[in-house]
């Protein structure tokens, strides 16, 4: 039977020279979608590769941001997951890539 999503979790991934784009991508999304935004981490933390930043969506409002990320993310690589309570499956069963998807490091999981 599958998990209820208690809500999305938006990761866009930047190196240095594209904090700037992911600082002006996560304010748009602010704007327009009034969006909590997480922690800019300049360096890979938890699963993921590279730098990243989190935001947090509500399953209502999950599918109009996927459709503005799939148009606006000015060359960035976003990883999307639902969060379930299962973190593993969260990050490797329940993900949307827009962009190329990168490998994570899933020993956190473990």
């Amino acid at each position: 039977m599958p998990r209820s999503i208690r809500d999305f979790h938006v990761h866009l991934y930047f190196d240095p020279p594209e904090l700037e784009r992911a600082r002006l991508l996560a304010g748009e999304l602010v704007r327009r979608f009034d969006l909590p935004v997480g922690h800019f981490h300049e360096r890979p933390v938890g699963p993921h590769p590279r730098g990243s930043v989190q935001l947090t969506v509500s399953p209502g409002r999950f599918g109009d941001v996927a459709q503005f990320l799939a148009v606006a993310r000015d060359g960035l690589t976003i990883f999307a997951h639902a969060s379930t309570g299962d973190d593993r499956a969260d990050h490797t069963d329940h993900v949307i890539w827009f962009g190329p998807s990168e490998p994570l490091d899933l020993a956190p999981f473990d």
